[in-house]
């Protein structure tokens, strides 16, 4: 373990004792964490094991798979391209009128890009059937075509919430059919370096493709988390991230959004606990979760600016309610 930013021995000590003890109790190898405020980090430290084998101790300079993490960065990138006007809530995405054309029916050509945000465009579910985990030979044009052909909505846009992954990767396409660059220098330029990060990536597929500092995927079937497509989830769940980085990004969104972009992003569309890229109460908390094979993660926001992220390397059921928890407990631990 390690820990950044100076903090009383008894605080660190009774956090190090919760961390120790949650990752005992769910067989989870390594674990991240990090508080702070204003782009500024309070407490961060790590705990465990990058590896299998307990020979890579993890730091909190070590980047974890975030999965669906990515979700509210995508949203930031939208909604600083409706502030500069380069795109409006009500616009279209597909059809003739559409900011990526193409022919398709009547539904399809109806869906905006508020429907994307709030996960309202009538298909495409996070589900057995989610199209972001077929085909994992198409890139991104290929795999859309494929996926509004062959796979029909079950609703008209704006009538159903259903979490969509589907929706979040068509969203990264319509930032790069706008900025005209590819998706990760495009959040880089847009979002990440306004808020003085610099080490995330979007992560590899393989086992061979693990960047460094990057964690392994521990899954209770072996390589279960490196034969996916992660790099294609890009704008819904590609990014790959130290704990602290997620803290800057999400106690800085004044510096990347006007209050009137903050508070559309987090007032609830169809689903009343969901916004735009996230989750929200009535307190107001603003939140989201994150799992795939060998990753768990979730990144606070809560109602007076403080924030938070933790990051581990396995996944089980419940285990994200656990981690939420958990890292609500060891928050009030940091004094700071």
């Amino acid at each position: 373990m390690a820990a950044a930013a100076a903090a009383p021995q008894s605080e660190e000590g009774k956090i190090r004792g919760i961390a120790e003890g949650f990752l005992r109790e769910h067989g989870i190898q390594g674990m991240s964490i990090a508080y702070g405020r204003a782009g500024k980090i309070n407490f961060e430290a790590a705990y465990g094991f990058a590896d299998a084998d307990g020979a890579e101790a993890v730091t909190p300079q070590y980047r974890f798979r975030i999965a669906s993490v990515s979700k509210p960065i995508t949203a930031t990138a939208v909604m600083r391209c409706i502030e500069k006007g380069l795109l409006k809530p009500d616009s279209k995405v597909f059809g003739p009128q559409g900011i990526l054309g193409g022919d398709y029916g009547e539904d399809v050509a109806a869906i905006t890009l508020d429907h994307l945000l709030t996960h309202s465009s009538g298909g495409w579910a996070n589900d057995k059937d989610d199209p972001m985990f077929k085909n994992p030979q198409m890139n991104h044009v290929e795999l859309i075509a494929w996926a509004l052909a062959n796979q029909k909505q079950t609703h008209k846009p704006g009538e159903h919430f259903a979490y969509s992954n589907f929706g979040y990767c068509v969203l990264g396409r319509v930032l790069e059919k706008v900025l005209k660059l590819p998706y990760d220098k495009l959040i880089t330029q847009e979002v990440l370096s306004k808020c003085g990060i610099t080490s995330m990536q979007i992560a590899g597929n393989t086992l061979a493709e693990r960047r460094p500092q990057e964690v392994m995927y521990l899954t209770s079937k072996p390589g279960a988390a490196y034969g996916m497509n992660v790099s294609r989830m890009d704008s819904h769940g590609g990014w790959i991230s130290t704990a602290g980085d997620l803290v800057r990004f999400a106690s800085q969104l004044p510096v990347l959004l006007n209050q009137d972009s903050i508070r559309a992003m987090t007032t609830h569309g169809v689903s009343e606990s969901y916004a735009r890229g996230w989750n929200v109460n009535k307190v107001p908390n603003w939140w989201h979760g994150g799992s795939l094979p060998g990753t768990s993660t979730i990144m606070v926001h809560t109602a007076n600016g403080f924030c938070w992220a933790g990051l581990i390397n396995g996944r089980s059921e419940k285990l994200g309610l656990a981690l939420d928890k958990l890292m609500w407990q060891m928050g009030g631990v940091v004094k700071t």
